[in-house]
């Protein structure tokens, strides 16, 4: 048995691809692969690591876990999707540093289940919008320029991040790929987070990218295909790219705030760190990083 945790982060999947996979919980559970129900795994988890706090469970916890968890007997992988699995948005940056608590909370995480293959799967996001769209989450509890005022948004490492995590569970597989490029990547991150064969992707491989273009471009993308077929899944992403910059609709693409002190000179700096991040992360040993 192996358990996919899908850990995020927020502000990047809001459950778009749990929803995707839940849709198809009885195709998926034929082939041995459950997709945990978040109303019941959730509260579950949560007293279980609370109890725990790090120590691996017993085999009686395990066998109590995954009989609330799962809808079917002796699956072969399990997905657990919650993106505040390593803390409550608010508490995801805090002093210069992205999800401080990830080096406590993975183990967490990993020792529910401590004797199976665990992968870990997470997604980031540029701070020049991930900052901004997360505030927004909590912004009756604290104001912008609260937020921002203590967080240190020139300091903020992804690189620095996904080390954390990676050091904190050695043992697991770590798939990252930038929130950005989610639309290109779909058929590929839904396999990967159900655990099938990328040839054997579940449906709704062209859903987010439908999402994000007219009607018109969507059917032109579409008949191309047709007559076009791609050569193989990298080929497919750059036609896709393609027709999202043409027929993107600007309103499902663009990331504007108008905030104060958040202009265009501060978000390209940002851009800048994050890009070289994303260039550091792919370089990295134990991190498998998912490029379009």
């Amino acid at each position: 048995m192996r358990f996919t945790y899908h850990i995020g982060l927020h502000c990047t999947d809001a459950d778009r691809a749990l929803d995707r996979l839940l849709a198809q919980s009885g195709t998926l559970a034929r082939q041995g692969i459950a997709v945990a129900r978040p109303g019941v795994f959730r509260p579950a988890l949560r007293e279980a690591m609370l109890e725990l706090r790090g120590a691996a469970a017993s085999p009686q916890m395990q066998a109590h876990l995954l009989a609330a968890i799962c809808d079917i007997d002796e699956p072969e992988h399990v997905l657990l999707s919650s993106d505040s699995f390593l803390c409550v948005p608010q508490r995801a940056v805090a002093d210069g540093t992205l999800y401080p608590l990830a080096r406590e909370r993975a183990p967490w995480i990993r020792n529910l289940f401590p004797d199976a293959p665990a992968h870990f799967a997470l997604a980031l996001r540029n701070p020049a919008s991930l900052i901004p769209a997360l505030q927004a989450r909590f912004a009756d509890r604290e104001s912008w320029e609260e937020f921002v005022g203590r967080i240190d948004p020139e300091a903020l490492s992804w690189t620095d991040m996904v080390a954390r995590l990676r050091d904190a569970v050695p043992d697991a597989e770590i798939t990252v790929w930038c929130s950005e490029d989610a639309p290109l990547l779909w058929p590929d991150l839904l396999a990967r987070l159900a655990g099938t064969p990328p040839d054997a992707a579940p449906e709704g491989g062209d859903d987010f990218v439908a999402d994000l273009m007219s009607p018109e471009g969507f059917a032109r993308l579409q008949g191309y295909l047709a007559e076009n077929p791609a050569r193989d899944a990298g080929h497919r992403r750059r036609v896709a790219a393609a027709f999202l910059d043409r027929f993107a609709r600007p309103e499902a693409v663009a990331d504007e705030y108008d905030l104060p002190g958040w202009d265009a000179d501060r978000v390209a700096r940002l851009t800048e760190r994050y890009e070289a991040d994303i260039a550091r992360i792919g370089a990295m040993h134990g991190v498998t990083l998912l490029l379009p």
